[in-house]
């Protein structure tokens, strides 16, 4: 069963895991007497997993698919609020509370309530929907994770992103989060993470160069700062000299 994944080898580490959790819990029940996922070994991932989205695949993929289409409104749900494609695919007009976006995620029962950006209020408007949800399949039913995942994937080969994926959507608006200079926190109240080494691995793609500009802003603002208050507190001492 793994094997058949390949050359997907985090999809297949990602099934081995479940399928390890499913046996324990048949060993727990007596449906079975043994866990033959033991024996097996995680394939090796070289790079760190879902190939996290650049800026100009962000780019071709807004350019092949138009505000308006049901491609591009899956997209804009997940690069706008950095959620699972198997939440995004569920989102719908009950989702929005007093013009925030909030849900309870499905893998790890995090609730997040999320402002929502301007480019994703835009790309609801545009976009027709039917019933309680925003992305639906052509004869206008909800999708199933696997088919939503199928979906995009069609819809990235049809804008020339074969490296790309919806999860690897979600490292990209880690990224640029962890870009903008956002604290792990405030990344993590976005994408519910609930630790610091989860948010690292999903911003590990933020651009150096435009971390260390940040770093350098405050840098500066910071010795500004100092320089203004030591000039104020000798300015003081003067002046009661």
């Amino acid at each position: 069963m793994l094997a058949e994944l390949l050359p997907h080898r985090t999809s297949a580490n990602m099934l081995r895991k479940r399928l390890s959790a499913l046996m324990k819990f048949a060993m727990r029940i007596g449906m079975a007497g043994t866990n033959p996922v033991v024996v097996t070994r995680p394939f090796n991932v070289i790079g760190g997993g879902f190939h996290s989205w650049t800026e100009e695949e962000i780019a071709a993929y807004e350019r092949r698919h138009a505000v308006g289409t049901v491609a591009r409104l899956a997209f804009d749900l997940m690069i706008w609020t950095g959620q699972r494609g198997g939440d995004a695919c569920k989102m719908g007009p009950v989702s929005i509370r007093d013009t925030r976006l909030e849900l309870t995620q499905e893998k790890t029962q995090v609730f997040v309530s999320l402002p929502i950006m301007p480019g994703l209020t835009e790309s609801i408007l545009a976009t027709p929907t039917v019933g309680a949800i925003f992305v639906v399949t052509e004869f206008g039913k909800q999708f199933s994770v696997k088919g939503f995942g199928n979906k995009f994937r069609q819809w990235c080969d049809e804008a020339g992103l074969p490296n790309c994926s919806a999860h690897g959507l979600r490292k990209a608006a880690a990224r640029r989060f962890a870009e903008a200079g956002c604290s792990n926190q405030e990344i993590k109240a976005w994408t519910g993470h609930t630790t610091d080494s989860e948010v690292a691995r999903y911003t590990a793609a933020a651009d150096q160069r435009t971390l260390s500009d940040t770093a350098a802003d405050k840098l500066l603002a910071n010795l500004a700062e100092r320089l203004a208050k030591d000039a104020a507190k000798a300015l003081k001492t003067g002046e009661n000299k």
